[in-house]
């Protein structure tokens, strides 16, 4: 398989520790309910397992963007440009970043699904906690922005699926325990963790780089036509 799709784990590992500052306190206020202990774990799965699942199908979309991005000939100009992005993410400060961002069209976004929650979080049901799973994957996120980037440059929609499921699977570890245990880690023990992040970013930054270079070398940097993509070939050769 791919060196770029294992890195979707990774990538969602690692990230998790972001997760728990930005999506965790969401987790902390899943409904609870009377029911047994088996319900609420069983319930807390389901929550995890929705949120992968639209990051699943949110790469399906970023897929497609890429191939065809990739049979109008540019996909290693794709991966030149997401790595370089991704790198500049890491290096460039917040504030200016901010100034660029659609932040009426992500506010919009979120509003509407804080509206949509409303209905689901008043119920302890296995049913409502697997949606709101669902609508916490639409949220707006930047961590979830780079995965999709990358997924993109993988060139087929099953590619990308599979990263973004990659990605998602890699965050449920922490996410998991923060829903039953609350913070698991304390501010200090994130704050160093979270120095990775920068790392493993740059790092998948350059993967994309060296990918758009299409040097032949197997899982690295494949080579990329337009024929192999069309053809579905495997993107490790």
């Amino acid at each position: 398989m791919d060196t770029l799709i294992w890195s979707g784990f990774v990538v969602g590992m690692l990230g998790s520790l972001h997760c728990v500052g930005m999506c965790g306190p969401i987790a902390l206020a899943l409904p609870v309910g009377t029911s047994s202990r088996w319900h609420l774990l069983f319930g807390r799965l389901l929550y995890n397992v929705g949120r992968v699942i639209t990051y699943a199908a949110l790469g399906v979309a970023s897929g497609f963007v890429g191939k065809t991005i990739a049979m109008a000939g540019f996909q290693q100009t794709l991966s030149w440009i997401a790595g370089a992005l991704i790198i500049l993410a890491v290096v460039v400060p917040v504030r200016f970043w901010k100034k660029l961002l659609p932040v009426n069209a992500t506010g919009w976004t979120s509003g509407w699904i804080y509206r949509l929650w409303q209905r689901f979080f008043s119920r302890s049901s296995a049913s409502s906690l697997f949606v709101i799973g669902l609508l916490n994957g639409f949220l707006p996120c930047g961590l979830v922005y780079v995965a999709l980037g990358a997924a993109a440059v993988t060139g087929t929609p099953s590619n990308a699926a599979l990263y973004m499921l990659f990605f998602g699977i890699g965050t449920i570890p922490v996410m998991f325990a923060t829903t039953l245990f609350g913070p698991v880690l304390g501010p200090n023990v994130r704050r160093r963790l979270t120095r990775v992040l920068p790392v493993a970013a740059v790092a998948l930054g350059l993967i994309l780089i060296l990918r758009g270079m299409s040097l032949g070398i197997p899982y690295v940097s494949p080579k990329l036509d337009k024929q192999s993509i069309a053809e579905g070939a495997p993107c490790c050769h």
